[in-house]
């Protein structure tokens, strides 16, 4: 560490309160390297109310984003009959799924190189003009490259609302807020594929894009204000353009291994053999150039250590587990309980639900615990058990959305624990960094997660079965309900598989200390 790391983290050790400052100073001195170093928290200087407002905003920007990956799932079937092409219709959504997985870690890292202001307003205006292409798009092939720019400004959304909100709020006090942003994530989730529905059958497909704009006007009237007020952690260096560009391709190439393989190519054809290779080849050329860029894109040492590898793991197993089973079930519920597609629909609400609260309740015993990770390895081995039961019984309808629901209330959990152990573990420069990291390596374990569940029906049954958006013709595959009911033993198998590997994880986990205000002390900005 230089002479101005250190005068930086001595003056911010002590401006903090006495006690926090007392316990941090007290850490190894290696503990606070620009590598290293847990965020520090001066006092910010916004009110209760400026913090209120920069929230919300975020909260909205993040709706947005949440919004467009499901709003477009109902509307497919009315945009394939308009430009008569139904055999493209998947890339609608694979081309946004690729484009904000892809930038997710360059958007992360950026804003620590040009602030957080500049990336938010780029994210947006990416993702308002590929909303204004999608709308007027003539035809299939314009659409699906208009939804691979907003895709991009989607992609960048998440990352950096997660890091301004570590500018704005101590790390004690931040996994409240995360828990907020999570029950966004959700809402949004679940209210994508009504409002789509609504639009296309009402109004017009368009409007499903045409509604980001006032949306986003919104976001950005509440949020630019506030922005200038926000403290500033960002640094200036050079921006190693290699290694995103490297970063990006192994992702891209990944993701359609994981869209294409067992659908549109058999898992050992030729084609997706060469792109597993492909894949392999770009992130081992990245690791390469990582290894030897003096300011890589993507510090590998930053991944490395006794937080990072453990709560990265953690937190992809959460959110994997939880996109697995929503894609999967509606197929579940439509064979075994014999629902129809929309109760289908509404039975996947108390897994998004209440893993919301299970989050709340994490956020609230960080502010609030000095040992806080003990929540989440609680939840996590709850949501085993649970899973554990799912697998060895056969239940009614009534008591599998009772035992789903305590699976997700232990997975909720997961989430806050692992954003703020993250943050919490690298200097405030790096913040941006590794929040986008995370975010990357959370997508591709839920597509990952979504491939393997799929491929675990494949195996059991026999026989291709039905993806997310494809349910509609699940009465149409003859599968025996007794089938049925053992093939999926092996999905809930995989998801309790995940939890366990999660709570492992979180007890290997170091524990740092959080700044911010004292377990004795209220949080008021959260009330």
């Amino acid at each position: 560490m230089n002479k101005f790391d250190r005068q930086s983290h001595s003056a911010d050790i002590q401006a903090l309160p006495d006690d926090i400052a007392e316990e941090l100073s007290r850490l190894p001195s290696e503990v606070l390297s620009v590598d290293d170093a847990p965020s520090i928290a001066p006092p910010v200087p916004l009110s209760q109310d400026e913090v209120r407002t920069i929230v919300i905003s975020l909260m909205l920007t993040m709706f947005l984003a949440a919004l467009d990956q499901t709003i477009v799932a109902t509307a497919l079937p009315t945009i394939g009959r308009q430009f008569q092409d139904v055999s493209n219709l998947s890339w609608v959504i694979t081309a946004y799924l690729l484009a904000s997985t892809a930038v997710a870690p360059v958007f992360g890292t950026l804003s620590d190189i040009y602030g957080r202001k500049a990336m938010i307003i780029t994210s947006l205006s990416l993702f308002v003009a590929g909303s204004v292409l999608c709308a007027i798009a003539p035809n299939m092939p314009m659409l699906i490259l208009a939804r691979g720019l907003q895709g991009l400004g989607g992609g960048g959304i998440m990352p950096v609302v997660q890091t301004v909100i570590s500018d704005v709020v101590s790390p004690r006090e931040r996994g409240q807020y995360q828990a907020y942003f999570s029950s966004v994530w959700m809402v949004g989730g679940i209210l994508g594929p009504v409002i789509g529905g609504v639009f296309a059958e009402h109004l017009h497909w368009s409007m499903i894009f045409w509604i980001n704009l006032p949306l986003t006007a919104a976001a950005l009237v509440l949020l630019l204000p506030n922005m200038k007020k926000i403290p500033v952690f960002h640094r200036k260096r050079k921006v190693d353009w290699l290694g995103g560009v490297l970063l990006m391709a192994s992702a891209v190439v990944f993701m359609l291994v994981l869209t294409w393989g067992g659908s549109r190519y058999p898992w050992l054809s030729p084609t997706v053999l060469a792109m597993v290779g492909g894949a392999v080849a770009l992130a081992v050329s990245f690791v390469w150039h990582a290894r030897r860029a003096d300011e890589p894109f993507l510090p590998l040492k930053m991944l490395t250590g006794s937080v990072a590898p453990f709560a990265l793991t953690a937190g992809g197993c959460g959110l994997g587990a939880i996109t697995g089973l929503t894609v999967q079930l509606p197929l579940y519920y439509e064979q075994v309980y014999h629902l129809s597609a929309s109760e289908a629909g509404l039975a996947l609400i108390p897994l998004a639900a209440v893993s919301t609260c299970g989050a709340a309740i994490a956020g609230r015993t960080m502010a609030r615990a000095k040992h806080y990770k003990r929540v989440a390895i609680i939840g996590t081995s709850w949501a085993a058990l649970c899973g554990l039961a799912l697998t060895l019984t056969t239940l009614p309808l009534w008591g599998l959305l009772t035992l789903m629901a305590a699976f997700a209330l232990g997975l909720g959990t997961t989430f806050p624990v692992c954003v703020v152990s993250l943050q919490n573990s690298v200097a405030r420069p790096q913040v941006g960094t590794i929040t986008g990291a995370m975010n990357f390596f959370r997508s591709l374990m839920s597509s990952f997660t979504v491939a393997a569940f799929a491929a675990i029906l494949l195996i059991a049954l026999g026989i291709d079965v039905p993806l997310a958006g494809e349910h509609h013709v699940a009465g149409s595959v003859a599968i025996p309900t007794d089938d049925m009911r053992h093939a999926f033993r092996y999905v809930f198998g995989a998801a309790t598989a995940l939890m366990t590997t999660a709570a492992l994880c979180l007890i290997a986990m170091e524990e740092r200390p959080l700044a911010g205000p004292s377990a004795k002390q209220p949080v008021e900005m959260a009330e």
